[in-house]
């Protein structure tokens, strides 16, 4: 994608917090908001790719903050990052090295609570 059209994913979440402050939409547009900027901050938002490497930490372009560039092993060496938990640690210090990635990483977990909170939205006035 060329120009401005690679950050389409603020664009949905600029709509989505518009959307909570003035409770204009439905909880099903409000997940689909939610679910469209997790998708874009985790998997689609430009980003350094951020993996250890010999030379240090990669500074080649990546898509979303949990993935790694073009590199495969700096793909299953992210992959790994979330899914084997000693290295959790060592995530929360990769998705934070810049700001950047540290709004495209706040973006995506308030996109996921914001989808949770979506869910439970029809329950919350029914005192379950």
């Amino acid at each position: 994608m060329r120009g401005l059209g690679k950050y389409w994913g603020w664009a949905v979440f600029a709509v989505l917090i518009a959307a909570w402050l003035t409770s204009a939409f439905g909880p099903g547009v409000l997940l689909t908001l939610s679910a469209l900027s997790t998708v874009y901050f985790f998997f689609r938002v430009p980003a350094w790719c951020g993996a250890s490497g010999r030379e240090g930490t990669c500074r080649n372009n990546s898509k979303g903050v949990l993935m790694g560039c073009h590199l495969r092993q700096h793909k299953w060496q992210k992959f790994k990052l979330v899914v084997v938990r000693e290295r959790w640690r060592q995530l929360a210090r990769e998705l934070f090295p810049n700001a950047t990635s540290a709004l495209a990483t706040v973006g995506g977990v308030l996109a996921v609570l914001s989808g949770i909170a979506s869910v439970l939205q029809p329950f919350w006035g029914k005192g379950w």
